[in-house]
């Protein structure tokens, strides 16, 4: 996945993302997992111009960018994140470029934030071309976060109902964890309530040797068998693409059996 190299610029750009949280963070080895899962799926499927949706300081740029001939990062005005490296202002909801604009589209930690969903990814749908990938991460056991924008956490029958609605193929979805290291980030963002004083270093200790553990004991325990961090992951990421020969725009708000009924009727005529 990575060059074998450590000073290789690939593997310098992985280190210079994680360095951007402390590894005492509750959220570093969960960070580190998405990553390595981004990374992977990237290296297979990006190509072109991508479009990251909800972009913040464009951090994913370090794990991605070198991938891709154009990494263009989208946000919203209104956003809390930094907004320097931003490229297009815009909503998920309505992105400033005609249809079919991107080969690939990255979308993180987002949809949970959104009060329509499924809006948002039938935008992202339209300005991504046929045959074009989009690979998300979105929650399934997360604490609140950003409050009040924080509506939604989704099962893997959440999110394939939700991309197929508007015409996504669901390729994949994977669990970026098991129950072990929900159970140690959520532990560790718990302590940080003690960090203060002679204990604030004892905390940070905690965090990183408990989420660090916890971490390697998912990894194996996981890879026996994939499905078993499926229902107590802290995150997933679902990769999906715009069929090659998907439906005029006009349709694509209809639901499968909606458009079933559609190429039948066709057929007919």
């Amino acid at each position: 996945m990575f060059a074998r190299s450590p000073t290789s610029p690939v593997n310098r750009s992985y280190r210079s993302y994680l360095d951007l949280f402390p590894r005492s963070h509750p959220a570093w080895q969960a960070r580190k997992i998405s990553a390595r899962a981004l990374r992977a799926h990237g290296e297979q499927l990006f190509s072109g111009r991508l479009l990251d949706i909800g972009c913040g300081n464009k951090s994913k740029a370090l794990l991605l960018g070198d991938l891709v001939s154009e990494y263009v990062g989208l946000d919203h005005k209104d956003s809390q994140h930094e907004q320097t490296d931003v490229d297009l202002f815009g909503t998920a909801y309505d992105i400033p470029v005609p249809d079919d604009s991107f080969d690939c589209i990255l979308c993180t930690a987002v949809l949970e934030h959104l009060e329509e969903p499924a809006d948002a990814l039938a935008e992202a749908y339209r300005v991504l071309k046929p045959g074009g990938v989009a690979m998300y991460t979105v929650p399934l056991f997360w604490h609140v976060h950003e409050a009040p924008r924080d509506f939604f956490r989704y099962t893997r029958f959440g999110l394939e109902h939700l991309f197929g609605k508007v015409g996504f193929d669901i390729k994949e979805i994977t669990a970026l964890s098991g129950f072990l290291t929900t159970f140690s980030a959520e532990t560790g963002y718990y302590l940080q309530r003690f960090r203060r004083g002679l204990v604030r270093p004892i905390v940070d200790l905690l965090v990183r040797a408990g989420t660090g553990l916890c971490a390697r004991l998912d990894q194996g325990y996981c890879a026996m068998s994939p499905l078993r961090g499926s229902t107590s992951s802290w995150s997933a990421s679902p990769v999906a693409t715009a069929p090659s020969n998907r439906y005029p725009r006009e349709l694509r708000h209809l639901s499968a059996l909606a458009r079933s009924q559609c190429e039948a009727c066709a057929d007919i005529a």
